[in-house]
């Protein structure tokens, strides 16, 4: 009946999922739970993505993985929020879902 009127992109849930899904319980907890709490008129809102704490596999030089698993479908994309490359935001492609793969 509303329409929709989220101050953050994305949504508060879809950012507690998120960080469920990349992050410790605890830490997706505290960070959905401050996430919500900041979702008030006190706040500008925006963008506002989920920060990970991830380290780049090593992989082998010889190993070629589009060879070795074929064509994958890319669904998250971690783009680095600071120089050593540590933290990184997690940034869902909506494209990657929505289009069906004709194999």
């Amino acid at each position: 009946m509303l329409p929709a009127n989220c101050r953050y992109y994305p949504t508060c849930s879809e950012y507690a999922k998120w960080q469920f899904e990349f992050n410790a319980p605890h830490k997706a907890l505290l960070a959905s739970t401050t996430r919500i709490l900041r979702c008030n008129q006190l706040f500008d809102g925006g963008i506002d993505y989920p920060v990970v704490l991830f380290e780049v596999p090593k992989t082998f030089p010889s190993l070629k993985l589009n060879d070795f698993c074929g064509k994958m479908k890319v669904i998250y994309w971690f783009v680095p929020k600071d120089r050593d490359h540590s933290l990184y935001y997690v940034v869902k492609d909506f494209d990657a879902i929505n289009t069906s793969s004709d194999a």
